[in-house]
């Protein structure tokens, strides 16, 4: 028999349900539960957004978050590093500025002695370096196809 949490948010009023199985330990019931009520939350807030422009772009960055969240927790950090680029060229960083963070960063783990742990090299290895399906800065984004490309920046 499936287990159902229910979320509402009455600013918007949405109600979210979540449905399945869910293991018995109370730890992790009390995880759906959050999360659900996060989530709920969540979505109230973008959609009590009256600009549209606003609320468009508050979609996009919680889209976003969710899937390097879920490439995380999945443990693709090919992944994590194509949506992490993608997320900075969005905001306007340059491959110069990416590649000088990197060389910062690593300066700053060498003098602390330390190497750069293996999870974050996999997800700043090649990060400032342009790689061939990195699209261009004006290029739409992929996900969006109806969306007018982005302003150039500058």
């Amino acid at each position: 028999m499936p287990n159902q949490y229910v979320a509402s948010d009455t600013r918007a009023g949405l109600e979210v349900q979540v449905t399945g199985t869910f293991p018995e330990d109370p730890e992790d019931r009390v995880r759906i539960a959050r999360t659900t009520n996060l989530f709920t939350r969540l979505m109230g807030t973008i959609l009590t957004t009256t600009n549209e422009t606003e609320r468009r772009e508050r979609f996009r960055a919680v889209e976003t978050q969710l899937e390097v969240a879920d490439a995380l927790v999945r443990g693709d950090f090919n992944e994590v590093q194509r949506l992490v680029r993608e997320t900075l060229h969005t905001m306007g960083v340059t491959e110069d500025q990416l590649r000088e963070v990197e060389t910062q960063l690593r300066e700053q783990m060498s003098r602390l002695g330390q190497d750069m742990p293996p999870e974050l090299g996999s997800l700043f290895g090649g990060l400032g370096a342009a790689s061939e399906d990195t699209p261009p800065d004006d290029a739409p984004d992929p996900r969006y196809p109806n969306d007018p490309p982005p302003a150039p920046k500058g």
